[in-house]
């Protein structure tokens, strides 16, 4: 662009966006309607300074359309029934063909039935808040979004949210500006339940961030990375000094360490609770979705989704709590491979956290995820992701996380609140210096 064009886009920046290195492009781009729609939302303005914390507009329950607006003519309203095998596997198809994909459209999210039951029906959760378009004639689902319930705490205000995700479009369909229609379809059923916050994320720029995170990658199967056209050969290197380099032990070393088991549960919550205690944007956990996001129920058929593993020390105490979930990339553009198997760095806790000294917390997390590293290759996992939210930029270096080409940028709906830490630094790099904003880790 011409310098007069760079110029005015600065402008039109705030100082600590240019810093951690936002733009208005990214990898995994979410369908999330353009700016000119947002711009009409109860959503910070770019350039608006915030004076003053809470609810942007104050939603009176009489003025709510009981009814959706009208779709589009073709194409209908209806609620999906992910109880439903049938169902839900039209949401999964749907998703799996369209959803996210990185910008040379090399590899697409490929989310499992399981999956979806686990991300969209946590406790709480509302059949109404499932919403697809279908065209009237084929019957055929070309379009989705989901929402969930989940109490979160924004420093000291507990704010009821809706936590939307999954909106996806049929290719075909993309021209026809139906994610804005969405997104006033599920903030309608969202205030039917007199839940009038939301929470979602974004890999594009949209008005305005409370924080971003970048996302970290760490090779587990190197050289299955590279013939995907994942990870490149770095000057000079080689491939057997690149799966050398990431080469990890054949057995975890952490002492009492073993998966999570039901009778783990209360012990668990307190951890994290306590450990949550430590940032300014954080979800609230009750025991049934401790239960619910954590332990891992075997079912016939069923693809493993989560895994979460505790520490016990020799008086039968939860010391530490670690978990990371599985979520597929198709490859799209390869005849030797088909998947990526990619592990999540999910929620940990450890009570080290509470000694308020840095240098053994940065020891006891590199200690547990090197544990969690080889677990995750152990599952066969051809690579680890993390965010550098929670104390993550602790062990990023260390455990040999590489920086990725994407942030994830945090949004709340018709809430307003001055901009959080997301653990990246000037230089956009992960920094211990810039942590204790952002706990939350989104699916």
């Amino acid at each position: 662009m011409s310098k007069e064009q760079l110029n005015d886009m600065l402008k039109r920046l705030d100082l600590s966006e240019i810093l951690t290195g936002l733009a208005p492009q990214g990898k995994n781009k979410k369908d999330t309607g353009s700016h000119k729609f947002w711009m009409t939302q109860p959503v910070p303005g770019y350039e608006e300074k915030i004076q003053e914390e809470g609810p942007i507009k104050v939603i009176d329950p009489n003025t709510i359309e009981k009814e959706p607006s009208q779709m589009y003519p073709g194409f209908e309203w209806v609620t999906m029934n992910l109880e439903d095998e049938k169902e839900l596997e039209e949401v999964y198809d749907l998703l799996s063909n369209h959803y996210v994909e990185d910008d040379e459209a090399m590899f697409r999210f490929h989310y499992s039935s399981s999956f979806f039951d686990w991300a969209l029906r946590a406790p709480g959760w509302r059949k109404d808040w499932h919403v697809g378009v279908r065209a009237t004639t084929s019957r055929k689902l070309v379009a989705f979004i989901s929402a969930i319930p989940v109490e979160i705490r924004v420093r000291q205000n507990l704010v009821n949210t809706s936590e939307i995700n999954f909106l996806c479009i049929h290719k075909k369909l993309r021209g026809k500006r139906l994610a804005p229609v969405l997104i006033k379809e599920i903030t309608r059923r969202s205030y039917l339940e007199n839940t009038f916050q939301g929470l979602y994320t974004a890999g594009v720029l949209l008005p305005k961030p409370v924080s971003t995170c970048r996302y970290f990658h760490r090779s587990l199967n190197w050289e299955k990375l590279y013939e995907v056209g994942f990870s490149p050969m770095p000057p000079g290197s080689t491939v057997t000094r690149q799966v050398a380099k990431y080469r990890l032990p054949s057995k975890t070393s952490t002492a009492g360490a073993r998966p999570m088991e039901t009778k783990d549960i209360d012990a668990v919550l307190s951890l994290l609770r306590r450990y949550l205690d430590k940032f300014d944007f954080v979800p609230m956990f009750t025991r049934d979705e401790v239960e619910h996001w954590f332990l891992h129920k075997p079912k016939a058929d069923d693809e493993r989704v989560i895994w979460a593993y505790v520490v016990e020390d020799t008086s039968g105490k939860i010391t530490d709590f670690f978990s990371f979930y599985c979520l597929e990339s198709t490859v799209i553009a390869s005849s030797k491979h088909k998947v990526v198997r990619a592990a999540y760095l999910y929620y940990y806790a450890t009570e080290t956290a509470f000694g308020n000294d840095q240098d053994a917390l940065k020891t006891r997390l590199n200690e547990l995820m090197n544990d969690a590293l080889i677990l995750a290759r152990n599952a066969k996992f051809d690579v680890f992701n993390a965010l550098t939210l929670l104390h993550n930029p602790l062990f990023l270096e260390q455990q040999k996380f590489g920086p990725g080409d994407g942030q994830l940028h945090y949004y709340l709906f018709n809430y307003r609140t001055a901009p959080l830490l997301g653990g990246v630094d000037a230089q956009n790099s992960a920094s211990d210096k810039f942590m204790g904003g952002v706990g939350i880790v989104m699916l």
